[in-house]
């Protein structure tokens, strides 16, 4: 009866916030923290060890709103399942190989890049360069830094990558390849229909079968996006999204919002949801999360069969 009673608030909710096209900005308070905190999950679905995971959230270009809560909300995750040590930072010298070593996931929360290089690395060490700064040499740097993150997921690190965070180096086809995609353009936010692509994946076992509903950005991707190397999780239909870009709307199949591929040793995962803080008030949402944080620890053996094969 209270998952019936949740739902039908949910949907109530979305209804009246979906002729606003998006959600006003929440305060990150103590009311906020509690909330989400009675929401999310008591224990991980898959036992293991606790792991250490970092939360990286700079950004160069497009600031979220909800980057704050992206982050409080995965530190109560951790703390609350007691699955995960969970801390965050905005210094690039924790992609030193050596720094790497100190956790076992990384997650990228909304880390937009800006400008023609669209490389998050060489915005910031442009930034504190100042004037007169060496240009190749900061692109070196920038590349040795793209390079690490390569290096420790082969080797077994895991990284998601929520939201913006596909913009990080979103010109670098290794990344692109890393993560499964490129950003390519959103729609205005509305309403959006999200879908399990296999209801039976243990990864979202969380939501009914239906999926759920909540007001967001629709990402259309490029670049390795097109290989399909990666297992989907979520979708949406294109049909449904409203305000595509002319000449190239999509009228028919899919669009994956979730995803999962293996890259060597290591463990990748891309979550879309959300640029709204609100859509954490979603319980399932949030044990996807915290399954989700399990799986790039490697604390999950499941299908990463690629689409694209």
């Amino acid at each position: 009866m209270k998952r019936l009673y949740f739902y039908a608030i949910v949907f109530l909710s979305t209804f009246h916030f979906a002729c606003a096209q998006s959600l006003n900005e929440v305060p990150l308070d103590q009311a906020w923290k509690d909330k989400i905190t009675s929401l999310a999950p008591e224990k991980q679905s898959f036992p293991a060890k606790k792991k250490n995971i970092l939360v990286f959230s700079l950004h160069t270009g497009f600031k979220h709103w909800v980057i704050p809560h992206t982050e409080e909300m995965l530190k109560i995750l951790g703390d609350k399942s007691g699955a995960f040590s969970v801390s965050g930072s905005k210094d690039i010298t924790e992609f030193e190989a050596k720094n790497l070593k100190k956790y076992d996931a990384i997650i990228l929360n909304n880390t937009c890049s800006v400008g023609d290089h669209r490389n998050l690395f060489w915005d910031k060490l442009k930034a504190d360069a100042g004037k007169g700064y060496d240009s190749a040499a900061l692109m070196k740097k920038a590349q040795e830094l793209e390079a690490n993150i390569l290096s420790y997921v082969e080797k077994g690190g895991g990284l998601m990558v929520v939201h913006g965070g596909n913009t990080t180096l979103n010109n670098s086809w290794d990344f692109s390849r890393l993560l499964g995609a490129s950003f390519d353009y959103h729609p205005k936010q509305q309403a959006i229909q999200v879908r399990l692509e296999d209801p039976n994946h243990p990864l979202v076992q969380a939501f009914p079968a239906e999926g759920f509903n909540h007001i967001d950005e629709p990402y259309f991707y490029k670049n390795a996006y097109a290989e399909g190397d990666f297992k989907p999780l979520l979708y949406f239909n294109n049909a449904e999204i409203e305000g595509q870009r002319k000449g190239q709307e999509k009228t028919e199949g899919k669009t994956y919002v979730s995803w999962i591929r293996a890259e060597g040793k290591g463990k990748v995962m891309y979550i879309s949801p959300s640029h709204n803080a609100q859509s954490f008030e979603n319980p399932d949402l949030l044990q996807f999360y915290l399954d989700g944080m399990q799986y790039v620890a490697g604390d999950v053996e499941c299908d990463e069969t690629p689409v694209g094969k």
